[in-house]
């Protein structure tokens, strides 16, 4: 199986912030950040394998600042890890304010994306790091997946208690 650097899923998403898309304190709704995340990430995850995708999880997100109508966000992504059929993306929302043009990072999360053909899921290429951006990324990713097996079992384990017809 081929082998395909971390660059050639690399997307940048770039959206103005307007007052419809702001919160009651005049800030980017974390949910819109989040759907905008999951939107870049898909389209690195297709990029790699150049498969059907679908998201499996979304890790940990840090919303590390606030964003206003001031601003506009850019969402880049790109393949950190990969596994046998599933892969992860790392995913950082950059604001800039339009009027000075200071720049910081809002957001930054892993989404964990399994590569499909006919609904089951699919072999894909290894990720190869090249900078030393990606090299350590790729080493969080892979701490992060270490655990994530744990994390499903416990995930199940709070399922398996709940009513699924919203009865509790």
């Amino acid at each position: 199986m081929n082998e395909i650097p971390c660059h050639v899923s690399r997307v940048f998403q770039t959206e103005r912030v307007f007052p419809t898309n702001l919160n009651n304190h005049h800030t980017l709704f974390g949910g819109h950040i989040l759907s905008q995340m999951d939107m870049t990430a898909s389209i690195s995850a297709a990029r790699h394998c150049r498969k059907e995708c679908v998201t499996a999880s979304i890790d940990h997100v840090d919303f590390l600042g606030p964003v206003t109508e001031k601003d506009y966000v850019t969402y880049e992504s790109f393949v950190v890890f990969t596994g046998r059929t599933s892969m992860v993306i790392f995913v950082k929302a950059v604001a800039e304010n339009l009027l000075t043009g200071l720049k910081r990072i809002a957001a930054t999360s892993f989404l964990t994306f399994v590569a499909l053909e006919n609904g089951k899921p699919v072999l894909i290429p290894k990720v190869v790091p090249e900078t030393e951006e990606e090299k350590a990324l790729y080493h969080l990713a892979l701490k992060k997946q270490e655990k994530k097996h744990e994390q499903i079992e416990h995930s199940k384990a709070i399922a398996s208690i709940l009513a699924a017809d919203g009865n509790i």
